[in-house]
């Protein structure tokens, strides 16, 4: 089996298994999205929709965020960490929305990469996710270590990633992808101790059984009696 035939495979197996994976990030439009996802860096999602509920009531619009008070906006998203780099990020990219782009949201690669604190990752959940545009693929950590077991690539940087999946996954599924690998990561696929034993793609992965072999894995369970 080609590696373009067991992504296919995979994209029919992920489709079944997870039906519903979507963003686990909670908005309403493209901003509150913009601004979650900024959060989101080296921060759980749970967490940030802790934060973002009232942080969009308070700031409903980009210009409410360019003109926050710092101080104030920094200890309004402190619990998501690194809450000084995020501020300025917040603040400068809706500067740059209200003063560019009318206030709102691009729809393009381009024009959201040129947006200060926004790179190619959060591009493209905003994309794939507020606009319905399969631009690219996020590369997360979920997708970085589950694409690396699936040996799909042995790249480890994020844009190299994207850029060897991009040829093997169908474009139409670019967003999706990253939510499958996102979710099987989460709930099955784990960073230390993955549950191999009850893997829904195992005989997809070319790491299951190494894992399991080697005692890096959760076992199957014993059946019952």
């Amino acid at each position: 089996m080609t590696t373009r035939e067991r992504v296919l495979a995979l994209v029919k197996r992920f489709r079944r298994v997870y039906p519903e994976a979507h963003c686990e990030l909670d908005f309403k439009n493209p901003l509150q999205l913009l601004i979650a996802t900024i959060l989101s860096a080296q921060c759980t999602d749970k967490r940030v929709n802790m934060v973002t509920p009232g942080l969009f009531k308070k700031y409903p619009t980009a210009a409410a965020f360019a003109k926050a008070n710092p101080t104030t906006l920094e200890n309004e998203i402190r619990s998501t960490g690194f809450f000084r780099s995020k501020t300025k990020s917040i603040r400068a990219a809706c500067a740059a929305i209200e003063s560019v782009h009318g206030g709102k949201v691009p729809d393009t690669m381009e024009a959201l990469t040129a947006l200060p604190g926004v790179g190619r990752k959060t591009a493209n959940v905003v994309l794939g996710n507020a606009f319905g545009k399969n631009d690219g693929i996020v590369v997360d950590t979920h997708v970085i270590r589950l694409s690396q077991r699936l040996r799909l690539t042995k790249e480890t940087d994020a844009e190299k990633i994207e850029r060897e999946l991009m040829k093997v996954v169908p474009p139409s599924d670019w967003t999706l992808w990253s939510h499958w690998l996102i979710w099987h990561g989460r709930r099955r696929c784990f960073a230390r101790k993955p549950d191999c034993g009850a893997c829904e793609v195992f005989n997809l992965c070319p790491s299951g059984k190494i894992f399991l072999k080697n005692g890096e894995a959760r076992k199957p369970e014993p059946a019952a009696t």
